[in-house]
């Protein structure tokens, strides 16, 4: 042991630190969120996420050191988002009802939902940096991360991103249904996980199983959807991108 490093070199030296804080951050989120009555407002992810931070503050970990010791677990969420297509397989022959309005809905929606970000960042002024950072907000972070790269954004921005999208989509869906008098659960799923992500489509197994199997859906077409067209849209546009 190296009589000359700081207790907090010590414990960040291996990435057992950053993935044991994560872990208690997020079962203590988990914990809060039970006791409140499982609010829509405040999820469990949001909860973890400001303890984190707290945490990393409070101690005075640099976020590049925690992120390269918690690495392990962003290499965890592709097979996670990849074991999504067992309740699609699952809920298969009602999706097939719906192939249609499914495939007409999901390009204009995942257009928009990066469209209107992008135009009001710009019209804030927003560098291309930001730009490029917040294109694939809604998409999930696996996928994203790989678009963010491309473009040439920042992937910390990017996942800042990701939490207030998946946060502020799952109010706003339950409101929309209210108003327009939608309880087809299976709507409400596929809106969920289209705008929202992962956050969203915890959200929607929440709801029912037939919910959360058209919010995978939804959240695995919208990524694959962006990964093809988002680079390309920001080629011909002229935007400054990570391409060499």
């Amino acid at each position: 042991m190296n009589a000359d490093l700081s207790p907090l070199e010590l414990l960040t030296a291996t990435p057992l630190f950053a993935v044991g804080l994560t872990l208690v951050a997020y079962l203590i989120g988990n914990r809060l969120f039970q006791h409140l009555k499982r609010p829509s407002w405040l999820p469990a992810i949001l909860i973890a996420a400001l303890l984190l931070a707290g945490a990393l503050s409070l101690i005075g970990l640099p976020y590049p050191t925690y992120q390269e010791g918690a690495i392990w677990l962003t290499v965890l969420l592709g097979p996670a988002t990849v074991a999504l297509g067992m309740p699609l397989y699952q809920q298969l022959p009602r999706i097939v009802e719906l192939w249609r309005p499914l495939a007409i809905c999901l390009p204009i929606a995942a257009t928009l939902a990066a469209f209107y970000a992008l135009a009001i960042a710009w019209l804030l002024g927003s560098s291309d940096t930001i730009l490029a950072s917040i294109a694939a907000k809604s998409v999930t972070a696996p996928i994203a991360i790989g678009i963010t790269e491309q473009l040439g954004g920042k992937v910390s921005l990017l996942l800042g991103a990701l939490l207030v999208t998946g946060v502020i989509t799952i109010p706003c869906v339950s409101i929309a249904a209210r108003l327009l008098h939608i309880n087809d659960e299976r709507l409400i799923g596929f809106a969920l996980g289209l705008n929202g992500h992962a956050i969203g489509t915890v959200r929607a197994f929440e709801i029912s199983p037939a919910a959360g199997a058209f919010a995978s859906l939804g959240m695995s077409l919208t990524g694959i959807f962006t990964a093809v067209l988002l680079p390309l849209a920001w080629r011909l546009l002229g935007m400054s991108s990570g391409y060499a």
